[in-house]
């Protein structure tokens, strides 16, 4: 597999903690956002992906975008460990919590957007963060136990994580968000979630290293 990724990318950071928890060695191949105008927008990354985002997953003989329909095919072709529970109501929580930062919360705040914000984009992003925040602050009280929903852990925790880290990168209060911090503190000790950190990818810049 060939994972086209932004160090920074929480999509991007999605995908790679799924293939680290199941162990599928992969090439990574840095696609800069920023520099020369943003590298998505090259005319042989827009044959790769139409889209023009990271990530995209070249695996099987198919070329696959979107982080949730890439972990999607990655649960259904490397079943261990499993990350939807087999429980049906549990499994529904799972894509619930999943999609309410997917959708709701993290393309509020995306790269994209900000751009169009000016000098708003930082109240912006706290503004959409924080919103979602609140509730999923109250969902997680339902749902969780040691992680996003009981003890296992699930795509919800995959996306969970990024948005955390960019609430911690726009500066949002984590105060009111006990359960939010107590589950991203339990995943970050994982070494699934360690090694497809930010602050260890490729295209890490030097200051930003762990």
């Amino acid at each position: 597999p060939v994972l086209y990724s932004y160090f920074r990318s929480s999509c991007s950071w999605r995908v790679r903690i799924a293939l680290a928890l199941k162990g599928i060695p992969y090439e990574l191949v840095p696609v800069n956002l920023i520099k020369d105008g943003g590298q998505q927008f090259s005319a042989e990354f827009k044959a790769l992906n139409p889209m023009q985002q990271v990530p995209a997953l070249k695996i099987d003989g198919i070329t696959l975008s979107q982080s949730l329909a890439i972990i999607n095919y990655l649960e259904e072709t490397h079943p261990n460990p499993r990350l939807l529970p087999q429980d049906p109501k549990k499994r529904a929580q799972v894509r619930m919590i999943a999609d309410h930062i997917v959708s709701g919360i993290q393309p509020l705040q995306n790269l994209s957007v900000l751009k169009q914000m000016g000098e708003k984009k930082m109240e912006w992003a706290q503004n959409c963060i924080t919103s979602g925040f609140q509730a999923l602050e109250q969902i997680l009280q339902h749902t969780a136990g040691h992680y996003c929903v009981g003890d296992e852990v699930s795509v919800a925790d995959l996306c969970l994580v990024p948005q955390v880290a960019n609430a911690e990168r726009f500066k949002v209060d984590m105060s009111p968000y006990p359960t939010i911090t107590r589950i991203n503190k339990a995943l970050l000790e994982l070494e699934a979630f360690k090694i497809s950190h930010p602050s260890r990818q490729p295209d890490t810049p030097a200051e930003l290293r762990a």
